[in-house]
């Protein structure tokens, strides 16, 4: 199939719904320790700037800042269960989860009325076909309620999540010969409704849930004979990835641009960036532009898709995130997309990060991040934790 050139986005409908609820999950460290802190900077004696210098934050205080987002969260859930909207269960999903991995696992091991009623609002959305949805964004809300449902430790939640990733598992883009990896939207995930080909957002959000979902499948006893969990084409996962890629070297398309700005980092999906293109007055061809929160993205992908953490794949995309690191702003999209640049950015530096063997240590529940500097070298140590089997029975991560 081919890709349409273009240096405009083709996608104008917004979301502000995941872009608000984004910013208050993703976030709440963040707000909550710095709100009471925007006052006006005047110009001080270098001493008294000093005294004045913003201390290293304490595990206490970020305990402090995830209690005071939770609680406003609580404070604003509708009567009805879910939060933000009713028509996506993705948004009530997105707090459900930050929730679950509030790091003393209090609300899991004893979850108060609030969640449970909002547990019954996602398990009402589910459909026969496994999607969770209210009619639209499909993929987008049954990836996030499925990740939701997966973090709850609840193994009365199994047959939907089973359900859930049976239909995600189905709706990996398979173009061309089927089977086979034979055009550059194969492998990768949609929205299921809004148009029929693969993004880079939806399928970093399907793959998190999917790879979020194994560690609760494989925690379980599972007879003998049993067949195997759904489960994606990782090969083809890969593929998809590195044809969204901004990689002249294992990137053929035409629209890679051959400009080092943009070497390494990724666009939305073949063909189309949301930061648009650079035409050439000469050739008249199209490069498309690399931004942030796309690259954090694409980065994500490679994590969970096992890509060694030398791969010149992998390591041209940290070189771009380096080379672009901000939090001001969204690279290459100035103020658009900025809360989820800041809510990706810290995920590679998580123990879901690489270990120095080149293996993933796999997601774990409870998140943390570390330094920017840790993110940007990909020099984070390796995990503790066992070899243990995945859901298809693949002993080949650490957790």
């Amino acid at each position: 199939m081919k890709a349409t050139l273009t240096s405009e986005p083709i996608h104008r409908r917004r979301r502000p719904w995941s872009l608000a609820l984004g910013g208050v999950v993703g976030l709440v460290a963040c707000w909550a320790i710095g709100a009471e802190s925007g006052q006006p900077a005047t110009a001080k004696p270098a001493a008294a700037e000093r005294a004045s210098a913003p201390q290293p934050l304490t595990r206490g205080d970020l305990a402090v800042a995830i209690d005071r987002g939770l609680q406003f969260l609580l404070k604003n859930q509708n009567s009805n269960g879910w939060w933000s909207t009713a028509e996506q269960p993705a948004v009530t999903a997105l707090v459900l989860t930050a929730f679950n991995r509030e790091p003393t696992r209090r609300y899991r091991s004893n979850r108060p009325s609030e969640l449970r009623q909002a547990y019954d609002f996602i398990l009402g959305s589910a459909k026969p076909d496994g999607s969770i949805h209210r009619g639209t964004f499909i993929n987008y809300n049954t990836s996030l309620s499925l990740l939701a449902l997966a973090t709850a430790d609840e193994p009365t939640f199994l047959p939907v999540i089973r359900a859930a990733r049976g239909y995600l598992a189905k709706t990996q883009i398979d173009f061309g010969e089927p089977g086979k990896v034979d055009t550059e939207y194969d492998g990768g995930v949609g929205y299921g409704s809004q148009y029929q080909h693969s993004d880079l957002n939806n399928t970093l959000t399907a793959i998190e849930a999917m790879r979020g979902s194994e560690q609760m499948l494989s925690s379980r006893d599972v007879p003998p004979g049993t067949p195997a969990e759904p489960d994606l084409n990782w090969t083809a996962v890969v593929h998809f990835l590195q044809s969204c890629q901004n990689l002249p070297s294992h990137n053929p398309a035409a629209w890679v641009s051959e400009d080092p700005k943009d070497r390494g980092g990724f666009v939305y999906y073949p063909g189309h960036s949301m930061a648009g293109g650079v035409t050439n007055p000469i050739t008249g061809k199209v490069a498309l532009r690399s931004y942030g929160s796309i690259s954090y993205a694409g980065l994500l992908s490679y994590l969970y898709a096992e890509v060694d953490r030398d791969d010149p794949r992998v390591k041209a995309v940290m070189e771009w995130l380096k080379t672009n690191y901000t939090l001001d702003e969204n690279p290459a999209m100035v103020p658009k997309g900025t809360t989820t640049t800041c809510t990706c950015s810290p995920k590679p530096c998580s123990p879901r990060g690489w270990t120095h063997s080149g293996s993933r240590a796999a997601g774990r529940s409870d998140g943390g991040t570390r330094s920017r500097a840790s993110c940007c070298s990909c020099s984070s140590r390796p995990a503790a934790g066992a070899t243990r089997k995945s859901a298809g029975g693949r002993p080949t991560r650490t957790w």
